[in-house]
């Protein structure tokens, strides 16, 4: 056994000791990579988040919309550029300050500045003004129709504590900037922070002062969450009962863990896809062997690598049955999202040479995958059949997979030519995704688009989306950037990721569609 692995199932065995009926034990395979929450947007850290920190407006474990912050949100009846959010009364914050309009002024805002990573969900807005302690409004460039779901995972912080901690700017995470708010909290969320050691374990516990105390069950009282990267050793806490729940059973042993007395398994679909982004913008690229041009900038060769990969074989033999192949870097729950572009991947290895062929690259080149190795399910496995698949056309694959809070940086800055990500959509619309993954990186939106693609009259066509109330002329002018992109071949859809949870049975939940556990609404039995 690894040292970190020996490390991570001690610690596991020490907080197993002593623990109520009401202490959740929870793993999974990465660690939140911040808890400033505005620095990243990424599941798991959100999740964490989720549990301290709270939005304006929530999804529950359906994705149903539930007031939370906010009890009632609506635009103006004379004005359809505000948006009017009532606040609930009587919420403070874990050191008892009043939770009160001039913090949601103050969290958007902060959530809106250059370094965080959440900008793009908020550009249509244009002013946050507290018209009184407990009402918000919320000015935009336009009538927004989806504003709201833009903001169920935009944290509401206190601007006094920000202040007093010299928290006011968003943590530079890519830089590798260490902040008081990114290792402190104070949230008006269920639960608070006890101890944290990043990627070894955080400990949360019941914030007694909570406003809904009597509108959700809370049973769990305390919270133990440790980051286990190895799947067997994940998988063997939670058969010998040190952990009582998990987020990644294996594929491999779905069957072990369902089959095990006193522990379920439940599956759901997963609002999220993986695929592969390739750097087309760049004129040279540093990590292949063709010299002085860039192969990946031709859409033949982008088109003829998508054609060589047997999303069926990565399927059923990588994730033994548990994904649906992809053909569009949409989730079948996002607006967008159609049968007819979700089919159109189809593997074809001659013809894929014959493409190889004609773009002048016959005899193929060699190229770098970057590829974490603890954020999605099978992700190095999926990466290292993709290595055998590409050589089949002359693509030399060498793969370099690393955890997350290594791999991420590149994509964001810059620095990766070939690479693996996966994008859930929590607003359940296109628009998030064009936001992030295909308008031109620039100031406001792009960050996660590692491709270097740029095209002005598209970023025009997205940009208009937020304003767009005509929801038909909104859905063809998303069909017509879908087109373009499909077209384009701007990434490698690989397949739609389902989730398998593992728990005792005494653990009371359903899977979340988002793969974001909120414990306030868990029972234990």
């Amino acid at each position: 056994m690894k040292k970190t692995a020996f490390l991570a199932a001690a610690l596991l065995a020490g907080t197993a000791i002593g623990a109520s009926a009401e202490t959740l034990r929870w793993a999974r395979a990465g660690d939140s990579l911040t808890l400033d929450p505005h620095a990243q947007n990424e599941g798991p850290t959100h999740t964490l988040s989720h549990q301290m920190y709270e939005p304006l407006i929530i999804r529950d474990m359906t994705g149903a919309f539930q007031a939370a912050l906010a009890t009632d949100w609506a635009p103006k009846a004379d004005n359809p550029d505000v948006w009017v959010f009532n606040l609930r009364q009587g919420v403070t914050f874990h050191d008892g300050a009043d939770f009160t309009a001039e913090d949601v002024v103050f969290s958007i805002n902060r959530a809106k500045s250059e370094n965080s990573n959440m900008k793009e969900l908020l550009n249509s807005i244009v002013e946050v003004r507290a018209v009184d302690d407990h009402t918000v409004e919320f000015v935009t460039d336009g009538p927004n129709p989806i504003l709201p779901s833009n903001l169920t995972n935009l944290f509401m912080m206190d601007k006094g504590w920000a202040e007093a901690n010299d928290s006011v700017d968003v943590q530079q995470v890519e830089a590798g900037e260490k902040t008081f708010a990114s290792s402190n909290t104070n949230g008006t969320g269920p639960y608070k922070l006890v101890s944290r050691e990043p990627d070894v374990k955080t400990v949360l516990t019941l914030n007694e002062d909570y406003w809904g105390n009597d509108a959700f069950p809370l049973d769990v009282t305390e919270i133990v969450y440790t980051p286990i990267q190895n799947a067997a050793t994940r998988v063997a806490a939670l058969l010998s009962g040190e952990v009582d729940f998990i987020q990644d059973v294996p594929v491999q042993d779905l069957n072990r863990v369902a089959q095990t007395d006193g522990l379920v398994v439940k599956t759901a679909p997963q609002n999220r896809v993986i695929f592969f982004g390739m750097n087309m913008g760049a004129d040279d690229i540093e990590n292949d062997n063709v010299e002085g041009k860039n192969p990946l900038a031709d859409a033949r060769v982008r088109r003829a690598m998508s054609m060589a990969i047997n999303r069926d074989a990565i399927q059923q033999v990588v994730m033994r049955g548990q994904s649906a192949p992809a053909g569009m870097i949409a989730p079948p729950f996002v607006n967008g999202w159609t049968e007819e572009m979700d089919s159109a991947s189809k593997t074809d290895v001659d013809a894929a040479k014959a493409l190889m062929e004609e773009a002048g690259y016959g005899d193929g080149f060699s190229i770098q995958l970057d590829c974490p190795n603890d954020r999605y399910v099978n992700d190095e496995a999926i990466c290292q059949a993709a290595v055998g698949m590409l050589a089949q056309i002359g693509v030399t694959v060498n793969l370099d997979a690393k955890p997350k809070a290594q791999h991420f940086p590149l994509i964001t800055n810059g620095e990766t030519d070939f690479y693996m990500l996966g994008w859930g959509v929590p607003t359940y619309d296109s628009e998030y995704i064009f936001n992030f993954l295909v308008h031109t990186r620039g100031s406001d939106r792009g960050s996660w688009n590692g491709t270097g693609y740029s095209n002005p009259e598209l970023d025009e066509m997205i940009v208009s989306l937020s304003s767009e109330t005509d929801l038909d002329k909104r859905n063809a002018t998303i069909q017509a950037i879908w087109d373009v992109v499909q077209e384009e071949q701007l990434y490698i859809p690989i397949h739609h990721q389902v989730l398998n949870w593992g728990m005792a049975e005494k653990v009371g939940t359903e899977v979340s569609p988002e793969d974001d556990p909120k414990f306030k609404f868990f029972t234990m039995n």
